[in-house]
């Protein structure tokens, strides 16, 4: 038993750490502009949209029942909205300095994107949130696939690690662009992806075998609940202001179309008797 959750815990960590190299897409490139941006923030909502939506809200509901499944997921966008609530919105400085500093235009165009990068550090954090929560899950999936066989085992770490490449972009991307931190943009995807050995850990040995799947499945739907909740309050306004409505709509159904494909090959990848 102990080998076998190794070779998961190895397996989940190729996975995880795949949203490392969508970090350093980003980091290796030059700081997009606010369109550039508005566009990626759109792209990583229609990531975060599928996911919640096709995926963790979709299961619930054909495993626990239309009602079950509605209710655990408007607990999570309940539950997140007070969370959200507590935590206080960028702000710029105090009235009476904006007003000295609209003065000079280039220190007035300064204070500007000073909001720009807290609104956006915002979403990259709470973003990193929800994209932990989603690897969690599919940490239990690597662990249980592997114990049908290390050939299972490796072909779904290898489809979780492809999905998650546009995770680490999704983390990195706002992350760096408003600490202008290549480390902090690439720390903060990182660790986002630790989620998923977690998950392996947690599955192995917190809850052998007597964890309710009614309870697990409408924990899965309050986490939609959750990511669908953070993708409307922050991603898109972001994404409609620095690109436009237009071109913001197209990128968040690009990016619901590309996670789409991601979930199918990771779907087909899982043994029948199985889902994520």
């Amino acid at each position: 038993m102990d080998s076998q959750v190794m070779v998961a815990l190895g397996l989940s960590l190729v996975g995880g750490a795949s949203t490392s190299i969508g970090a350093l897409v980003v980091i290796l490139n030059e700081t997009p502009n606010l369109k550039m941006l508005g566009l990626l923030q759109g792209f990583a909502a229609g990531l975060m949209l599928s996911i919640s939506f096709l995926d963790l809200a979709h299961n619930a509901l054909n495993s626990i029942g239309f009602l079950k499944g509605n209710l655990w997921f408007f607990a999570g966008v309940v539950f997140f909205a007070v969370v959200v609530g507590f935590i206080p919105e960028p702000t710029l400085a105090p009235s009476s300095d904006v007003k000295n500093k609209k003065k000079n235009g280039v220190e007035g165009q300064q204070d500007t994107m000073k909001k720009h990068r807290r609104q956006v550090l915002f979403s990259g954090i709470i973003t990193a949130v929800g994209i932990s929560l989603h690897n969690f899950p599919e940490g239990m999936a690597v662990f249980l696939g592997s114990m049908k066989g290390l050939r299972v085992g490796l072909n779904l770490a290898l489809a979780i690690a492809l999905h998650n490449i546009p995770e680490g972009v999704a983390v990195a991307l706002p992350v760096y662009f408003a600490t202008q931190s290549k480390w902090q943009a690439f720390k903060l995807a990182t660790l986002s992806g630790f989620a998923e050995p977690l998950g392996v850990i947690i599955v192995a040995y917190l809850f052998p075998s007597s964890l309710n799947p009614e309870i697990l499945e409408g924990l899965l739907g309050s986490v939609g609940g959750v990511m669908a909740f953070l993708t409307l309050h922050e991603m898109l306004p972001l994404a409609f202001d620095y690109a436009g409505p237009k071109q913001a709509v197209k990128a968040v159904f690009f990016g619901m179309a590309f996670m789409s494909a991601s979930l199918y090959f990771l779907e087909i990848s899982l043994p029948k008797d199985m889902s994520l």
